[in-house]
């Protein structure tokens, strides 16, 4: 690992800072008998989640940069249009993998600037594992933490690195754990047709976008409805590291701070 200090911008150090803080508060939640409630939505929401929104809300606002958070109350299109930055986050992202137990949920905070993300940040509690990146600088890392609250990150860092893919290889394609639709089979099914060589890993949360930075699945079908705070921080490291997220209707690049924060079907490869 590179023992250089990284020059980092002050707002992805301190989202960082912020995602560690949540993740540790997620993990008191994860580590003692919990109960759940489902929202309006019908998603559940569990302590944690407002745990960790809380914590990441106290250190965002210090910026001065408006929130658009998924357990925030949502300010209408009306101000938000003319926002040029704003801070978009999913305390907990994965709250059914959270319920389960099995580990696969993630901390995500993105700063958007006029639609696009410039920064991200992906933590795994369980697994103390941060991802983050600065999309100007096109650098993206990843840092494995001796401590949950530790945060001398920086020397424990390591640049991502897209490998290219060898002609014939097998490809990966990562699915929901949660969320595989017909229409992803039928995508799935499509390749095959074309005689390349198909293999199927599942992952919640985020951890589909860790998935193709670590070059361990090629391409992220996503045909089932995710909001926009679900894939900004991993848009952000892919970004970072020459991945595309592509809208599927349109062939253009994913947008944010958008009228409606659904996103519509996309791909990333």
């Amino acid at each position: 690992m590179s023992k250089n200090k990284i020059s980092i911008d002050d707002n992805l150090n301190l989202a960082i800072k912020a995602s560690l803080s949540a993740g540790n508060e997620i993990m008191k939640v994860y580590n003692e008998n919990f109960s759940y409630e489902i929202k309006e939505d019908l998603s559940p929401i569990t302590l944690a989640d407002k745990k960790a929104n809380d914590i990441i809300n106290k250190y965002l606002k210090a910026t001065n940069i408006p929130i658009i958070s998924e357990e925030n109350s949502q300010t209408k299109y009306e101000i938000r249009k003319n926002w040029k930055l704003c801070w978009m986050v999913d305390p907990l992202d994965g709250t059914k993998e959270f319920i389960k137990r099995n580990g696969e949920f993630t901390v995500n905070i993105a700063l958007i600037s006029n639609g696009s993300p410039i920064l991200g940040v992906i933590y795994i509690p369980v697994k103390k594992k941060l991802y983050f990146a600065d999309v100007i600088k096109k650098q993206a890392y990843k840092a494995k933490l001796d401590k949950q609250n530790d945060l001398d990150y920086l020397n424990k860092s390591v640049l991502i690195k897209r490998k290219k893919k060898k002609e014939g290889s097998i490809i990966n394609i990562v699915g929901s754990r949660s969320h595989m639709n017909n229409e992803t089979q039928e995508f799935i099914n499509n390749l095959k047709k074309e005689n390349l060589k198909i293999n199927i890993v599942h992952a919640g949360s985020s951890l589909k976008f860790c998935l193709i930075l670590e070059n361990k699945s090629d391409i992220y079908p996503r045909f089932a409805p995710t909001m926009e705070w679900d894939t900004a921080a991993g848009h952000a490291i892919c970004k970072a590291n020459d991945f595309m997220i592509i809208v599927k209707r349109t062939k253009k690049e994913l947008r944010y701070n958008k009228e409606e924060l659904i996103n519509p079907s996309f791909i990333c490869k």
